[in-house]
């Protein structure tokens, strides 16, 4: 808990007439207002701000006041502050942090302006490649941002803006905007497809003539990707995950294909760094296959059996990745804090669900780690979380009520649990193959009519 929220930093103070002003690190001027920095979306947008969105959102709103200050006063929104604009990681990840705070009901500030930040920052080249869009003009007329154009890291960037079209999309239906307007969105969000390759069923890098690229690892670290190698990335489709699985043959071959991260060996091509980096190494030292905790494009596939019908696989390897990755010890974490994420997916997945598509209303159901969870909201409600049959043995979920009835789905609703909920999960150390396995009880994907409007 310590470590999910020690960032961003507050940047603001209160002066002698007891007003909130700051130092704008974009023109030196002190203004009125909100400001935060030292964080990067690439990261956060993950967990960590769906977290604060759960659990702190009177934070977020000032957050999301402090963002505005930094559109007004630099012209663009941050992806990466230190304190200001700062040319590190890829994707326009502030279109998930905006939306999914809108989405989860923080309300009092100008969402019209950071709607027109986020189109802005969606549709055009920033004053350097990690703020704005790197390769925006071919992403839009291509459907990716190609190898071959002198695009660093071109796959990650294109799978990244299309889930973050997705989030632009969805705050622009929250926000009563016009089909005409929003329907680009939806429409780019779908791009992921483009980099799918049907030979080894992963994403994979694409020259501007439409052939991918050759040669042609997944193992290999960098080049096309961020921090991770194709096994990494090609999970990174949040928004639409049944789409992927269809890409992939369906949810028994999607099923498979996640099992290949853990039973493949921790191998790595480190030639795109010319050197081994720190992420590899824990990748490799970790021992878990090609499932890379340590870095956070694949932090969030563990969850994806739940689309599949294995939620139980989901269950199992949560609670492995806790017990593994995480320890009270000076060397207790597998990586990189990194701003606060590598401790949020912990404190959700010790709840028990996880927000694997943030700019929705929805968190999938891993299995709790403590008998006991209390939340209390700052709305006055409280969320219960029982599992007392919970020990290292039973870390399968048999069954769960929420306020005394039967529950089947694999999925929880953010609304829902504002009104306060009491979660009974009864734990079993056998799993239960038959819960979760109808197709109408997954979670949310864009590409399918069960969207829990």
């Amino acid at each position: 808990m310590y470590r999910t929220v020690f960032f961003p930093n507050k940047l603001y103070e209160i002066d002698a007439n007891n007003k909130i002003v700051h130092w704008s690190p974009y023109n030196g001027k002190v203004l009125p207002g909100y400001m935060f920095a030292g964080t990067g979306f690439w990261d956060t947008f993950r967990a960590l701000y769906p977290f604060l969105n759960l659990v702190y959102p009177s934070i977020n709103k000032e957050m999301q006041e402090g963002l505005i200050n930094d559109y007004k006063e630099g012209g663009w929104l941050p992806e990466w502050s230190s304190p200001a604009y700062a040319n590190i990681m890829v994707g326009n990840n502030s279109a998930s942090v905006v939306s999914d705070a809108y989405i989860k009901g923080l309300r009092g500030y100008d969402i019209e302006i950071l709607w027109e930040a986020l189109k802005k920052g969606a549709n055009n080249t920033g004053p350097m490649a990690a703020v704005g869009r790197d390769g925006v003009k071919f992403y839009n007329e291509l459907g990716y941002v190609p190898f071959d154009a002198g695009f660093h890291e071109n796959a990650a960037k294109t799978l990244e803006y299309a889930y973050d079209d997705f989030a632009i999309y969805n705050l622009g239906r929250a926000l009563g905007k016009p089909e005409s307007e929003i329907g680009i969105y939806a429409k780019r969000s779908m791009n992921y497809k483009n980099l799918f390759d049907p030979s080894s069923g992963l994403m994979r890098g694409k020259n501007k003539d439409g052939s991918f690229q050759s040669p042609f690892s997944p193992f290999k670290w960098g080049g096309a990707f961020t921090e991770g190698n194709s096994w990494h990335y090609t999970w990174s489709v949040f928004h639409d995950v049944a789409g992927l699985s269809k890409l992939m043959g369906g949810k028994d071959k999607f099923v498979m294909k996640l099992d290949s991260v853990f039973s493949l060996p921790p191998i790595f091509d480190e030639s795109a760094y010319g050197g081994v980096i720190h992420e590899i190494r824990e990748m490799q030292i970790a021992n878990m296959g090609q499932y890379a905790h340590g870095n956070q494009p694949i932090q969030h596939m563990i969850y994806l059996y739940n689309y599949g019908g294995a939620p139980w696989k989901t269950q199992y390897w949560v609670r492995e990745t806790m017990n593994r990755m995480y320890s009270a010890t000076p060397d207790g974490y597998c990586g990189d804090e990194d701003n606060g994420q590598t401790s949020a997916w912990y404190v959700f997945s010790s709840m028990g669900f996880y927000p694997v598509t943030p700019a929705v209303n929805e968190y999938v159901l891993g299995a709790p780690l403590f008998k006991k969870v209390t939340l209390n909201l700052e709305n006055g409600k409280t969320i219960v979380i029982n599992a007392p049959k919970n020990s290292d043995e039973n870390r399968y979920v048999n069954a769960l009520k929420i306020n005394g009835k039967p529950y089947s789905k694999n999925w929880l609703n953010h609304m829902d649990l504002q009104k306060g909920a009491v979660l009974d999960f009864d734990m079993s150390a056998t799993p239960n193959k038959k819960r979760g396995t109808n197709e109408a009880d997954f979670p949310y994907s864009f590409s399918t009519e069960n969207t829990h409007k």
